[in-house]
């Protein structure tokens, strides 16, 4: 990889992550600009260190590598090729899915971020719901369907990464836990239902759209308990999410269909 990016002849490389392998590799670059936060183990390798931001979303951060940090808030957006949304369109048209569906995120690499109650929240939500997600996600999916089998189909491992932001595009809503498929609603403009167990929005990763609504149980003196989410709670009873319920989901979903049907929410990108 080092050599592949030498034979780039790369003028300038940024470094957001705290990671020894990415200074390494940016050091055999070749690049003579090499731009990272200060508290990054490899910083004694950039030739220019910035102090993180130690609030504010990721994206303010990520910005100040640049020390260019807008006064008002960033514009984050995904630009989608024709093709990722003729593909997308074409897959629910084969499923037959309409417009005004609700797109649902049940997966998360790490265990503890997994809202467990998407299945009960299918059958009781009165819309059509496609699940999105990678490869891993399709028993989740699974599960998801076979709570609703006559309004759910599961997408997960279905599309590429792109194709399923275009999908995400066409949805009315995004219900998702603290993961990918959260920024990618950002990046196309849907709104968004987001789900916080053991991590906080103010970790900096949460949604940016006004209108959008973020959920999570407060008063639990183990909340967060880390910076991603463990794989399991370290206590056992995962009360983070296991107390979050299904009626305040099902609120946050209609106050959001409602109002970007009467126009009041935020016009997409």
């Amino acid at each position: 990889m080092g050599r592949e990016l030498r034979g780039r002849a790369y003028s300038r490389v940024y470094l957001p992550h705290r990671s020894l392998r990415s200074a390494a590799l940016a050091l055999w670059s070749g690049a003579p600009v090499r731009v990272g936060f200060a508290d990054a183990p490899g910083a004694i390798s950039y030739t220019s260190r910035v102090t993180r931001p130690a609030t504010g979303h990721e994206v303010e951060r990520l910005l100040a590598l640049a020390q260019s940090v807008p006064e008002e808030q960033a514009a984050v957006s995904l630009p989608l090729t024709d093709e990722d949304i003729a593909r997308a369109d074409a897959w629910l048209a084969r499923k037959g899915v309409g417009a005004r569906f609700a797109a649902f995120a049940p997966g998360s690499i790490w265990g503890t971020k997994r809202w467990p109650y998407y299945p009960e929240l299918a059958a009781r939500l009165d819309r059509m719901i496609v699940v999105v997600g990678g490869a891993d996600d399709v028993p989740l999916g699974n599960a998801v369907a076979a709570a609703a089998p006559d309004r759910v189909v599961n997408a997960a491992g279905a599309l590429s990464l792109r194709e399923s932001a275009a999908l995400i595009q066409r949805a009315s809503v995004l219900v998702t836990n603290d993961s990918a498929p959260l920024h990618l609603a950002t990046a196309v403009g849907t709104p968004i239902v987001a789900l916080f167990g053991p991590t906080v929005p103010e970790f900096g990763f949460g949604p940016r759209r006004a209108g959008d609504v973020t959920l999570g149980q407060t008063g639990l003196s183990c909340r967060p308990c880390s910076r991603h989410g463990p794989p399991s709670c370290p206590l056992g009873h995962h009360r983070c999410m296991r107390d979050l319920p299904v009626d305040a989901v099902l609120e946050a979903i209609a106050t959001i269909v409602s109002a970007e049907e009467s126009g009041a929410i935020c016009p997409r990108n």
